[in-house]
C-alpha cells in the first residue's frame, strides 16, 4: 500500500545483539502494519542464537559474533558504476529555468529532487534550487539548506546540470508556466515538453515524485538519478555530524540491526490497522483517515486488512514489550543526548534523515512496512554493496501467527524453520528489478512496477568487475 505521507524515518529503533528470551506475544504481532516488529524477533530467532546478553563497558573491545547467518553479507562481487558513458557531454548554456516544489516527507522529496535533475538534464533547462514541502503530515518548516548541503550538491552535479540557488533577478517577477509533468514518464515525453519555453523561461512543476519512469529510460539518466541520490545529495553538515556519533555509539558496543518499525499514527490511521489498539484509538485513527482529504480509502476493514498482507502509537506500552524481550534496543533518543537532539526539535525531516543514515550503515536492516524510507534504504544499501536487508514476508508471517495463536503450531525448532526458510531468498541479494505485475494494463502497470530506487540494478550496480 502507498505510503501516505511519503516515508519518514520516525518508528526507527536499534538493537545490538542478544539472546532472545523467547517470542513476543503482544498487540505488536498482531497487525501488518506492525508485523515486521515481531518478524525483526522471529528472524533473530530463527537465525538462531546470539550469544551475548547486554551492553559491554565502552573501553572493552566488542565480542566476536559467531553467527555469520545472521550477520554475514554476500554482495557476489556487486559494486557501484555510475560513471557516464563516451556519448554523455556537458550540460549546454540554457536560458530555461525550472521552479519545483518537492512533496512529501523525506525520502520522496530526496527522490523527487533527483528525478527533477534528471529532468533538467533532459530538457537542458537550469535547475533552481527546489522548495521543499511545509504542507504534508510533518508540517516540517526546513529549507533545502537546513537538510542538504547545498553547495555540495550544486557542486557534485556540475557536470550534469546547471544548478542555481535561485531564479536571476530578472526573472523574479516573470510569468511562470504551471505544469504537472505525467507520473512514470520516458524521454520522448520530455522532448514534447520542452516546448513549454518556447513561451515562457520559467516553468514551475509543483510535484517532484515519481515524473520519470522506472525502466526504459537511457543509461546515462539513469545513472544521474544515482549519482544525484547516492553522492550529491548529502545531508547537511549537522546531520552528518550527529548521524556519524551515533554510527560510533552502536558500532563500540558490536554489531547491530537498524529496525524501521512504521508503527506511527498516521501509517495505522492509512492503513487501518488497529488491532490491539483500545476503542478510542481505532476510533481517533478512522477520524483522522476520514478527515485526511487525499487518503482516498476511508472505509478499512482492519481484520481484512491484516489478511492482505516519528514516534511510536501510543507510547512506551506498545514498545515496552519489544524492549523486555530485547533489551538491548535503543533508539536515537537513547544514543544521543538531548543537547544533540534539541537543535532537531520539530523538524521532523531532520530527524528522519539521523535514522536514514543509521539504517543505511547498519549490519542489518530490518522494515516493516515497504515505503518511501525503507525503499530508500534497501535501493541504498543495494547501491553500497548489497548490504544485508531482511524484509519480512508478512503474508506468510500472518499465517504462521494465527497457526500459533490456534494451537496449531508451536513454538520451537519447527516454527525456527518455518521462518528461516520463508526468509532465506528475502536478504537484498542481487536481482534485477521487477517489472509491471502479470495482468496490470496501460499507464497503470507503471505503478506496479518495482521503483528504481528501491533496486538500481542494473544501470548503477555492475557484478563481477564489468561496467
Amino acid at each position: 500500500m502507498a505510503n501516505p505521507r511519503g516515508g519518514g524515518g520516525g518508528g526507527a529503533r536499534y538493537h545490538l545483539p542478544l539472546r532472545p528470551r523467547r517470542l513476543l506475544r503482544s498487540p505488536i504481532s498482531r497487525c501488518a502494519g506492525l508485523l515486521a516488529a515481531s518478524a525483526a524477533l522471529l528472524l533473530v530467532l530463527s537465525l538462531r542464537q546470539v550469544h551475548r546478553v547486554g551492553l559491554p563497558p565502552r573501553d572493552h573491545p566488542p565480542a566476536q559474533e559467531p553467527n555469520e547467518q545472521l550477520w554475514g553479507s554476500d554482495g557476489y562481487g556487486s559494486h557501484a558504476c555510475v560513471t557516464p558513458t563516451s556519448r554523455y557531454m556537458a550540460p549546454k548554456g540554457s536560458e530555461r529555468y525550472m521552479t519545483v516544489r518537492s512533496n512529501g516527507g523525506l525520502n520522496q522529496m530526496r527522490t523527487g529532487i533527483c528525478d527533477m535533475v534528471a529532468v533538467a538534464r533532459l530538457v537542458n533547462a537550469t535547475l533552481v534550487i527546489p522548495q521543499l514541502d511545509k504542507r504534508s503530515f510533518w508540517q516540517d518548516t526546513s529549507t533545502f539548506k537546513d537538510i542538504f548541503n547545498e553547495p555540495r550538491f550544486i557542486k557534485a552535479l556540475e557536470g550534469d546540470v546547471s544548478i542555481v540557488n535561485d531564479l536571476p533577478q530578472s526573472l523574479q517577477s516573470v510569468p511562470r508556466a504551471r505544469k504537472h509533468f505525467t507520473s512514470w514518464s520516458g524521454a520522448s515525453y520530455y522532448e514534447e515538453v520542452k516546448q513549454l519555453w518556447k513561451d515562457h523561461k520559467v516553468v514551475h512543476i509543483p510535484k517532484s515524485d515519481s515524473r520519470l519512469a522506472n525502466n526504459g529510460l537511457p543509461i546515462d539518466i539513469q545513472r544521474l538519478r544515482c549519482r544525484c541520490l547516492y553522492q550529491a545529495l548529502r545531508f547537511s553538515d549537522p546531520i552528518e555530524n550527529l548521524g556519524k556519533k551515533l554510527l560510533e555509539r552502536l558500532r563500540s558496543r558490536g554489531k547491530f540491526i537498524a529496525l524501521h518499525l512504521r508503527y506511527e499514527k498516521d501509517m495505522l490511521a492509512f492503513t487501518g490497522c488497529t488491532y490491539g489498539l483500545s476503542e478510542s484509538e481505532a476510533d481517533e485513527l478512522r477520524i483522522m483517515r476520514e478527515k485526511t482529504s487525499h487518503w482516498k480509502l476511508k472505509d478499512i476493514n482492519s481484520t481484512e486488512q491484516r489478511s492482505g498482507a516519528g514516534e511510536i502509537y501510543g507510547g512506551d506500552k506498545y514498545i515496552s514489550k519489544l524492549r523486555s524481550y530485547f533489551p538491548n534496543l535503543v533508539s536515537k533518543e537513547v544514543l544521543a543526548t538531548k543537547e544533540e537532539l534539541g537543535k532537531f526539535n520539530d523538524h521532523a525531516s531532520q530527524v528522519a534523515a539521523l535514522d536514514y543514515i543509521v539504517s543505511v550503515e547498519s549490519d542489518v536492516f530490518i522494515p516493516s512496512h515497504s515505503g518511501n524510507m525503507a525503499r530508500a534504504v534497501e535501493g541504498h544499501r543495494r547501491f553500497l554493496g548489497h548490504r544485508k536487508t531482511v524484509t519480512p514476508d508478512r503474508r506468510g508471517l500472518v499465517e504462521l501467527f494465527d497457526l500459533l495463536q490456534k494451537g496449531e503450531l508451536m513454538e520451537g525448532p519447527k516454527f525456527s524453520s518455518l521462518v528461516t526458510e520463508m526468509h532465506k531468498n528475502r536478504q537484498g541479494a542481487p536481482r534485477k528489478r521487477y517489472g509491471s505485475l502479470p495482468g496490470s494494463k496501460g499507464r497503470a502497470r507503471l505503478r506496479t512496477e518495482e521503483s528504481f530506487y528501491e533496486n538500481p540494478f542494473p544501470e548503477c550496480i555492475c557484478l563481477n568487475g564489468k561496467h
